[in-house]
C-alpha cells in the first residue's frame, strides 16, 4: 500500500462555463440560462475523483487572472488539497452549450494562454520539492504555448528521482516525450496507440502486441488501452485481458477517461492487482458517462458496476 500522496498536475486547466438554450439558430440573439461553472482539466478531474473515492490527492495547476482564482475556488470547494502556481496570463475560459430542442452538445474550447519561462521553472521546482515525497504523479492535458515540447519527460526523471510512479495521460509528442524518460502506467485509446509505435492503424486483435512492444521497449510498465463502449485491454509483461464495459445508458463521456485513470490509480494506491485496479477504473469511467454534462461519477453506480464486473465480467474478457 503507497504511502506518499497521490499528485495531479495540470498546467493548461480551464474554468468551464456550461449553458443551456432552446435552439440554436445562425445569427440570431440567443437566450441562455443561468451559466453553471466548473474546473476544467484533466489532472483537476483525476484529482476530485480520487478524492470522491476517499483519497487525500493534491493537486497541482497554474492559476491567472479571475478566472484562475475561481477556478481555484472550485476545487478547493470539493475538498481537495491545493497547490497553485500563479501566471500573468488569465485561465482560459471554455464555454459548453447544450440545446435542449436535440440533447446536442457544443463544446467551445479556447487555446491555453502562453506561460513564461519562469512560470515552467516553478512548476517543476514545486515538483521537486514535494514533502513527503509523493507514491504517484499523474501529468494530465495538453501543454499550453510557452511549455517545451519534452515537459513532461522531464517530469519523468523528477518523478524517478523521488520514487515516485508516473502516468502521463496526455497525447502526440508530449506523450511521446514521456515513453522515451520510462512512465509507470500508460492510457492511450487506439489511435494514440497506433501512433506511438508507429503505425497509421491498429486492428483490435493488434493492440496487444503493439501495446507490450511499448513495455518491451521500456517506455512503460503498464498499458491500459482505453476503448470506449468496449471497455479497457490491460497489458503488462506477462498479462493480457480484455475488462468489458458494464452495459449503461450514456449521457455524457465527458470526464469519463480522468474518472476511469482516478479509479486505477487509487485502486493501485490501496495495495491491489493490476487487475482489480483497471476494473475499478472501467467501473469509474462507465459510471461517469451515467451522468450529463461534465459531471463525474456517483459512488453509488461505482459500486454496482463493480460488482456487475465481478459477477458478470469474466464472461466477456479473454485471457
Amino acid at each position: 500500500m503507497a504511502t506518499g500522496p497521490i499528485v495531479t498536475l495540470t498546467i493548461n486547466p480551464a474554468l468551464d462555463k456550461s449553458s443551456n438554450v432552446s435552439r440554436i439558430v445562425p445569427d440570431n440573439k440567443l437566450r441562455c440560462d443561468t451559466p453553471n461553472f466548473e474546473a476544467g482539466g484533466g489532472g483537476i478531474n483525476v484529482a476530485k475523483a480520487v478524492h470522491r473515492l476517499g483519497g487525500n490527492p493534491i493537486a497541482i495547476f497554474t492559476i491567472g487572472g479571475p478566472t484562475g482564482q475561481r477556478l481555484h475556488k472550485l476545487v478547493k470547494a470539493e475538498g481537495v488539497e491545493t497547490m497553485v502556481i500563479e501566471t500573468k496570463q488569465w485561465t482560459r475560459e471554455n464555454f459548453h452549450v447544450l440545446e435542449t430542442s436535440t440533447g446536442f452538445q457544443y463544446r467551445f474550447g479556447m487555446p491555453g494562454t502562453e506561460m513564461m519561462p519562469t512560470e515552467v521553472r516553478s512548476i517543476l521546482e514545486t515538483l521537486e520539492e514535494l514533502d513527503p515525497k509523493p507514491s504517484y504523479i499523474i501529468a494530465s492535458g495538453s501543454l499550453p504555448p510557452g511549455v517545451p515540447v519534452d515537459f513532461y519527460g522531464q517530469i519523468a526523471k523528477i518523478a524517478n528521482q523521488q520514487g515516485a510512479r508516473f502516468i502521463a495521460d496526455t497525447s502526440g509528442d508530449a506523450l511521446r516525450y514521456a515513453t522515451e524518460s520510462g512512465i509507470y502506467l500508460l492510457k492511450p485509446n487506439i489511435d494514440e496507440l497506433s501512433e506511438l509505435v508507429g503505425v497509421e492503424k491498429l486492428e483490435l486483435d493488434e493492440v496487444d502486441d503493439a501495446a507490450r512492444a511499448l513495455i518491451i521497449r521500456g517506455q512503460c510498465e503498464i498499458v491500459v488501452v482505453s476503448m470506449g463502449a468496449m471497455g479497457a485491454m490491460l497489458v503488462t509483461e506477462d498479462q493480457v485481458e480484455h475488462i468489458p464495459a458494464p452495459p449503461v445508458e450514456p449521457k455524457s463521456t465527458v470526464g469519463a477517461g480522468d474518472s476511469m485513470l482516478a479509479g486505477i490509480i487509487w485502486t493501485l494506491s490501496q495495495g491491489k492487482s493490476v487487475r482489480e485496479a483497471v476494473r475499478m477504473g472501467v467501473a469509474c469511467g462507465t459510471a461517469a458517462t451515467m451522468n450529463s454534462g461534465s459531471e463525474l461519477f456517483k459512488m453509488q453506480d461505482v459500486n454496482r458496476l463493480l460488482d456487475w464486473l465481478n459477477r458478470y465480467g469474466k464472461r466477456y474478457s479473454a485471457s
